[in-house]
C-alpha cells in the first residue's frame, strides 16, 4: 500500500518554493547599526553620570567628616584653655606659637602645619586622607603655603582687636562660620574666600557648635555683584 505525506504549515501545505531554513539575511543595515550605537552611548551617559554624581557625593561626605574633625578638635581646645578659641595664625601659616593650624592638629593626631613638606613644596606627594584636605579640592602648594580650609577672621575679631575669645560669648554658634572650603590661599579669611563651585555648586561649611552642612553657594554668594555675602539669615561670619 502506498502512503503520502504532506507538510501542513498552520493549516496548509508548505509552498514547494519556501523552505523551512528561510535564507534571511544576517547581520545589521546601517541604520539599525546606527540605533545601536546610539542607545549604548545613551546608556554610557546615563551611568558615567551617576558615577560622577555617587563620587562627587562621597567627597562631599568625606570632606564634611573631614571638617568635623576639626570642630572636635576645636571642642577639645576649650575644654582645655577655660573656654577660649585658638587663636587665628597668620593668613600665610607661618605663625609657629599659636594659631589654629597650630594648636588643633595635636588633638586629630597630626604635626603641625609647619612641619608638613607639601606646604611649600610642589612636588611633595600629599596624603588626602589627612584631614588637612578635601578630596574635590586639586589645589597644590603654590611654593608659599597650601590650605584648603580657611578659618573665618571675624570670630575673634579683626586687626588691633584680634584675640581669642570666650566659646560661650558666642549668641549662635550654630548659625557661626568656623572653618570652610576655601578658593583661596591663606588660612584665615573672610566670606569671599569661600569656594563656589566644589561640591555640587556650594561648599562645605563648618559652625561653632560643630556641626557640618553644604550650603548652595546661592546661599553666600552674590553672582551680580561678584563677591560674598556678609551675614544672613543662617550663616553669621560676623558675630
Amino acid at each position: 500500500m502506498k502512503v503520502s505525506c504532506r507538510v501542513v504549515f498552520f493549516g496548509g501545505p508548505f509552498p514547494k518554493s519556501a523552505s523551512v531554513f528561510s535564507s534571511r539575511r544576517l547581520g545589521f543595515t546601517l541604520i539599525e547599526l546606527l540605533v545601536v550605537i546610539t542607545i549604548i552611548a545613551i546608556l554610557m551617559a546615563m551611568l558615567l553620570s551617576a558615577i560622577f554624581k555617587a563620587k562627587s557625593k562621597a567627597h562631599q561626605i568625606v570632606c564634611a567628616d573631614k571638617l568635623r574633625q576639626w570642630g572636635m578638635a576645636t571642642q577639645f581646645y576649650v575644654a582645655d584653655h577655660e573656654d577660649y578659641l585658638p587663636k587665628d595664625g597668620a593668613p600665610n601659616g607661618t605663625s609657629i606659637n599659636g594659631g589654629w593650624y597650630v594648636d588643633l592638629p595635636p588633638y586629630l593626631n597630626l604635626k603641625p602645619y609647619r612641619e608638613m613638606p607639601w606646604r611649600t613644596n610642589t612636588e611633595e606627594r600629599i596624603d588626602r586622607s589627612l584631614a588637612w584636605f578635601c578630596p574635590s579640592n586639586p589645589r597644590r602648594s603654590n611654593g608659599n603655603n597650601l590650605f584648603h580650609y580657611c578659618l573665618n577672621e571675624y570670630v575673634n575679631k579683626t586687626g588691633a582687636e584680634n584675640a581669642p575669645i570666650l566659646y560661650t560669648s558666642l549668641k549662635n554658634p550654630s548659625k557661626t562660620v568656623w572653618l570652610f572650603d576655601s578658593k583661596n590661599l591663606p588660612a584665615v579669611g573672610y566670606w569671599n574666600f569661600i569656594h563656589t563651585n566644589i561640591h555640587g555648586g556650594g561648599a562645605n561649611i563648618l559652625f561653632l557648635d560643630g556641626h557640618v552642612k553644604r550650603h548652595r553657594s546661592s546661599e553666600y554668594w552674590d553672582y551680580e555683584a561678584k563677591k560674598g555675602k556678609s551675614n544672613t539669615a543662617d550663616l553669621i561670619w560676623i558675630p
